[in-house]
Formats: structure tokens, sequence, C-alpha cells
């Protein structure tokens, strides 16, 4: 199974909800993303009552995820229903979540008084008109191409020792080294097992590191690995290597890489940066882009968040958007009071 058609079973997998219908005219915020990052900015913006959209495709990341965990309060629920109520609740103060992809999202010619404008166009043909844009579209984990190991993403190959360590520990685990990132979540997942093997998969570690593992009781395998093997349960059993070895093992941690999802968004001309871990858009304080009226939250400019991070850099976008939007409105409102007075404005 290939990462593309991993996503496509992930998203088919999941039900679509009841979609709100998109307004007519401009609204203040389209939220293209309707994660935890989207989905808190969209809060944000609801309860300052802002008109605000959300378009969700219905395929989070973190979908394979038998729950979140390391999020206080919440830690043990499923992903889906921290969305479900997240939708809930945006829409408790008048947003509008819609279920639809982005293929398009664009600059518009500026409104009368010179605000910007955006336009967004979905799949099936709708579009919308927004003021402002936050992107929220999280990434996508690119894996390696292992037989056998895309099947068990999410739950017995891992990524994140704080999202899924405490559920893994004391089981014997091999980390499938992905390059030199590798090298730091061997440590991590160190502290959770006593029984942990690296498979360096043609990733090179020098001899600091093989001392370091050494000392921490870490086995290292350095013949590569050419499929990942599930047991009569169909849990993972093991790995197979190239001289035919088999190695036991009930969790694989990786580092994948980690793509932004940018799909429909070219024609905002984001910046992008090239991280150690993938590819995602670059922004500034508050989620702000080198574009004006545009701002980024969550996994889609920091790979490494974790839901309760991805929420709060969404909450700091909307507050942010919120302010802009609030200083916009006051510079129209004196300008109509300019355009209307004798004097020009001057008293």
């Amino acid at each position: 199974m290939t990462d593309q058609e991993r996503q496509e079973a992930v998203a088919a997998a999941t039900p679509p909800y009841a979609s709100d219908a998109l307004p007519e005219g401009a609204v203040d915020a389209v939220v293209i993303g309707g994660g935890a990052a989207g989905l808190n900015g969209a809060l944000i913006l609801a309860r300052s009552r802002r008109s605000v959209v959300v378009i969700d495709s219905g395929s989070p990341r973190n979908a394979p995820a038998e729950a979140v965990h390391g999020l206080i309060a919440l830690d043990g629920t499923p992903p889906s229903e921290i969305l479900r109520r997240g939708r809930e609740q945006v829409r408790q103060y008048g947003g509008r979540v819609v279920f639809g992809e982005v293929v398009s999202a664009e600059s518009a010619a500026p409104s009368a008084d010179g605000d910007l404008r955006f336009t967004v166009a979905l799949a099936d043909g709708r579009s919308v008109t927004a003021r402002r844009i936050l992107v929220a579209t999280g990434l996508t984990d690119v894996l390696p191409q292992v037989p056998g190991l895309a099947e068990h993403w999410g739950h017995s190959v891992v990524h994140c020792p704080y999202c899924h360590g405490w559920e893994v520990r004391d089981e014997p685990i091999g980390i499938l080294a992905t390059g030199p990132a590798s090298v730091g979540h061997a440590f991590l997942f160190r502290q959770l097992t006593e029984d942990l093997s690296y498979f360096t998969h043609g990733t090179d570690l020098d001899e600091d590191s093989r001392a370091r593992f050494a000392a921490r009781g870490i086995r290292v395998i350095d013949t590569p690995v050419t499929e990942v093997l599930s047991g009569d349960d169909g849990a993972l059993a093991g790995v197979r290597l190239a001289d035919g070895q088999v190695v036991a093992r009930r969790v694989l941690a990786v580092a994948p890489q980690m793509q932004a999802r940018t799909h429909g968004l070219e024609g905002l001309g984001l910046p992008v940066q090239d991280l150690p871990t993938g590819r995602t858009f670059a922004s500034g304080i508050d989620g702000t882009t080198e574009v004006p009226g545009v701002w980024v939250a969550g996994n889609v400019t920091d790979p490494v968040a974790q839901v309760g991070a991805s929420a709060a850099a969404g909450a700091l976008a909307g507050i942010d958007i919120n302010k802009v939007l609030a200083i916009a409105d006051t510079d129209a409102a004196l300008q109509g009071i300019a355009e209307g007075s004798p004097q020009g404005g001057t008293g």
C-alpha cells in the first residue's frame, strides 16, 4: 500500500458528517482544514462574532490512531470525538463547517474600500469569498516503502513517543531508521522499554552513536529490513531482514518524512521551508505569512506539533486575524466618514 493509497483509505473510512451550506457574499474568514488547529482558530473567530467557514476534507492525519494522548483533560479521547465536539462548538457560535475539498485558493479583486478578498473554490464547483484565510491543512506522513509497514501505521507502527509511548511501554520495540533524526528517536523510546533494537536500514550511524547505543543496551542491526511481518492475530510480529533472518518485534517506531498538504493552495503563493523532517509552509509569529491576509497554523507549518500545540497555534492565529480585521473595519469606517463629509474628512 502506497502513502497515497493509505491516505485515500483513511479518507474513505471517515464518514461524512452533516455539512453546512456555504454562505452567500464575503465572509470574514475561511479556514482551510478541519483539524485541531483549524477548528480552534474558527472557534476564536466565531466567538469574536466573525463570520467564519471551515472547509474540511474529512481526512485528518491522526485518523488511524485510537486515542489522542498528552492533552490535558482529553487524554485518551478518540481523535474523531475531539473533532466532533470541535465542530459542534464552532457551530454553537455561528461558525459553519463545510465538508469539501479545496481545489484552488487565490487573491481576488479588493472590496470597494480596498480591503482584501480571496476566492476559495471546492472540487464540487462551489466557491466562497473571504476577507482573510487561515490554512490549517496539516500534513502527510511519508513512510519508508517497506512491505507490510503501512498496514500497521497508527497502531503497532508509531512515530511519536509522547503520543503513543505509554501504550507500547515494555514491548520489544524496533527503531526503523530513516535518517539522523532516528538517533534521537531511539533514546526517547529507550526510556519506554528495556528491549530496543535499532535497524539502520541503509542509513549512516557514526561510532559515537554506536557507543552511546551500546551504553544504553540498544542493539544495532545493520542488515536492511525487507518486510514487516504480521502474526496470526494480525498484529505486528517482527521484521524480515535481507539475509532471511526474522527479528521478533511487537512495535516499530519510524520517523517519517512529513509533507505539508499544499494541494489547491498553490495560487496563494505561500513560501515553503525545508526542514530535516520534511517540507512545510513558512510562518512567523501567530501564524502570519509573507502573503498579506493569509495565516497558517498546526502541522502544515509545525510538523512536530501535537494536537494541543496545534490547537493553541490555531487560537493564536485566530486572535491575530480578528485583530487585523478590527483594524480594517475601523479604517473602512473612517474612509466612509471622509468620503461622506463635505470637508473631505477634516473635521
